[in-house]
């Protein structure tokens, strides 16, 4: 116990002295929810105003190798406060106006809706453009090979509103931006972050895509294991809405260049813009306000297929916090990570996350066993029920099928109903397959099972009146 006492000591004093938790406090946090929530891999860094206090990783790649803070991860839609970052180095450059149509600034960019002529370049980085996944071809789009195809696949699109009267999170704002950079940059895309961003700030592990910064593959939970996928989309050409990829210790010095330390990338007045909200929303650019633990900060998520992060600046504290993940369930622990380590920045204690992704597939798992187990026996009794039907022809079939039919209904309409929970946004039925694998699983069960049932039962029938 005095060796422990001993070991402690510098870093409660550390602690005192700097009014900030020292280094083991996350640590020893971020050690327990690695273990709670079973995550494959994950990364993490806290900045405080100019510096770092804590970057690790946890965990293991899909290679076996140790998850550390220069681990490359995927991080999805974080990249939009990237993208915003490159347009407002070129605001601050003069070779771009915020409230200037972006038809003006990008002749190729046009719609069949003539209001799209009037979207300006604010109202792409504040989401208030009127583009909408469920009026313009997204999958079209992202089949483009390059930016400048992603923006032509949008010609035959329309907008779901007049541009800056409504918000509405849809990928097309950002991609469109990324191509504005490259026009107005004179480079691609890639090369514009890293020459502007990434290479001034010093983060030397991060780049568009996959050209030279290449992560393992990530992991899809299914029933509570871990399965090693491929990523379903890689942003091949280099997309401004979910193309970063990255590690924990270049998101530091991201993060605390956000919090306005550090080398600045733009003027001050133009980082109040990006973390601004819109008349509309309070989403800024890339940013939008959250409260954790009574803190208002400014917080972005981030989901692709087997990759999930999440990033928050505290502007009153100048803390800055991200979490990577290689992996990506139905419940995503980055957010609960990000909170205690937000309690641990305020000197509470932190909820150690974890359980509910397992309870969840747990139950889901359940149910795809209950709907096999209730098939196998409808099967079974089959002949039965056929027997009691066939001798009372005045009792109606039909309203006893129809019940084990609904979850083939449900499952043939399972994107459209995701799509529409998720307020509009594209989804596919090869999507549905990673991250919401269970569901899937338990729902295709299901159908079948009720199918199989219900083919069954008809067959006895006809087979036992064609006896009679």
């Amino acid at each position: 116990m005095l060796v422990l006492s001993l070991a402690a000591a510098p870093a409660a004093a550390a602690e005192a002295r700097t009014g900030e938790p020292a280094p083991a406090a996350f640590d020893g946090y971020l050690a327990k929810a690695i273990e709670s929530t079973a995550l494959p891999g994950m990364s993490v860094v806290v900045t405080h105003d100019g510096k770092v206090v804590h970057a690790a990783g946890y965990g293991h790649d899909s290679t076996g190798a140790p998850v550390t803070a220069d681990t490359p991860m995927r991080v999805a839609s974080l990249s939009k406060s990237f993208t915003a970052m490159a347009v407002m180095t070129l605001v601050d450059d003069g070779k771009v106006s915020l409230d200037e149509p972006v038809a003006r600034q990008l002749p190729e960019f046009g719609m069949a809706d003539p209001r799209a002529a009037g979207i300006t370049v604010r109202q792409l980085l504040n989401q208030t453009s009127g583009l909408s996944d469920r009026v313009v071809d997204i999958r079209a789009a992202e089949s483009a090979l390059t930016l400048a195809g992603y923006v032509s696949a949008l010609r035959t699109g329309r907008l779901a509103a007049e541009p800056g009267t409504r918000w509405a999170y849809c990928n097309a704002n950002y991609e469109v931006a990324a191509r504005l950079v490259e026009v107005a940059g004179g480079r691609s895309f890639g090369e514009y972050l890293r020459q502007r961003v990434f290479g001034p700030l010093g983060m030397t592990g991060s780049a568009v895509g996959d050209q030279s910064v290449r992560p393992a593959s990530g992991f899809n939970s299914l029933f509570g294991a871990w399965v090693s996928r491929p990523e379903l989309r890689t942003f091949g050409y280099g997309g401004g809405a979910g193309g970063v990829i990255t590690n924990a210790s270049d998101m530091g010095k991201w993060l605390i260049s956000q919090t306005g330390h550090g080398t600045r990338l733009v003027r001050p007045q133009s980082l109040r813009v990006m973390h601004d909200p819109s008349p509309v929303q309070d989403y800024g650019m890339g940013w939008g306000p959250e409260t954790v633990h009574g803190a208002e900060l400014l917080v972005h998520s981030g989901n692709l297929f087997t990759y999930s992060a999440v990033q928050a600046i505290d502007p009153r504290t100048g803390y800055g916090f991200a979490v990577l993940t290689n992996s990506a369930g139905l419940y995503d622990d980055t957010y609960d990570v990000l909170t205690g380590l937000v309690a641990i920045a305020q000197g509470g204690t932190p909820e150690v996350p974890g359980g509910d992704r397992q309870l969840f597939e747990l139950v889901l798992g359940l149910i795809a066993l209950a709907a096999a187990g209730l098939a196998v026996l409808g099967v079974r009794r089959s002949r039965r029920w056929a027997g009691r039907r066939a001798g009372r022809p005045g009792r109606r079939i039909a309203p006893r099928l129809i019940p084990l039919l609904l979850p083939a209904v449900l499952f043939a309409l399972y994107p459209e109903l995701v799509s529409f929970l998720m307020n509009g946004r594209t989804v596919t039925w090869a999507q549905l397959t990673y991250a919401a694998a269970p569901l899937t699983v338990a729902l295709a069960v299901a159908a079948v099972a009720g199918v199989v049932t219900c083919v069954l039962r008809l067959i006895r029938l006809r087979s036992v009146v064609s006896g009679r």
